[in-house]
């Protein structure tokens, strides 16, 4: 049976997988740089501003799961922590790829998932990412569900079940506490809207102080 995990642990555990296959040179984290990694405003659905307690608490919690803990180093007199999926749940790169993308951002399409977890996993092509979801689904205990197309949608999408069985909604009902409802979709969209909005306008500034510096 899978652990049932709230959503801080899964956010710690998602940023912790992330890390470690994209910034290996910096992994394991301190407490300091997980508690960074977790409220990142990229990459990350929902955006959260965890706090040191918080983080902890939940490093407690997969630890008591056997899914993260702390590295024992001589080298550092700081504590830092890693995850221990490998040794947990035994994936290959493809599918702990897939699985860390939807602990950090929820569930999502594999059209979706092939561009996201590109940084972590090349997909070659969209069936070989359909392939690796079938292989979570199979896993023993699963550890991925399809969920039912959304009207207007050409996909299904794809929940973890690190947080226990997600709940299906019927036609015309919101989702449940895993899913993702329509206005819950809206929020996040208009929220990379304003981030994007914010980007743009602080290279803008940046550009014309470049510009006033030849001046």
């Amino acid at each position: 049976m899978n652990p049932v995990l709230n959503t801080v642990q899964v956010r710690v555990l998602g940023a912790l997988i992330e890390k470690d296959i994209t910034t290996p040179d910096y992994y394991p984290l301190s407490l300091n740089a997980l508690v960074n990694a977790c409220n990142q405003k990229s990459n990350r659905y929902p955006v959260m501003s965890l706090d040191e307690d918080a983080v902890r608490d939940a490093l407690r919690a997969l630890q008591d799961n056997g899914l993260a803990g702390p590295v024992s180093s001589a080298d550092s007199r700081v504590p830092k922590y890693e995850h221990r999926l490998q040794e947990a749940l035994n994936l290959p790169r493809a599918e702990t790829a897939l699985l860390c993308v939807l602990l950090l951002r929820g569930p999502q399409t594999p059209g979706e998932l092939r561009g996201r977890s590109e940084r972590m996993y090349r997909f070659e092509e969209l069936s070989d990412v359909h392939s690796a979801l079938q292989r979570l689904a199979q896993h023993d205990p699963p550890l991925v569900q399809m969920l039912p197309r959304q009207p207007g949608t050409k996909e299904a999408r794809y929940a973890h079940l690190l947080s226990g069985d997600v709940e299906i909604a019927e036609p015309g009902e919101p989702a449940g506490p895993a899913g993702v409802a329509d206005n819950e979709r809206i929020t996040h969209l208009e929220s990379e809207v304003a981030r994007l909005k914010a980007e743009v306008a602080e290279l803008k500034q940046a550009l014309q102080d470049f510009r006033r510096s030849f001046e």
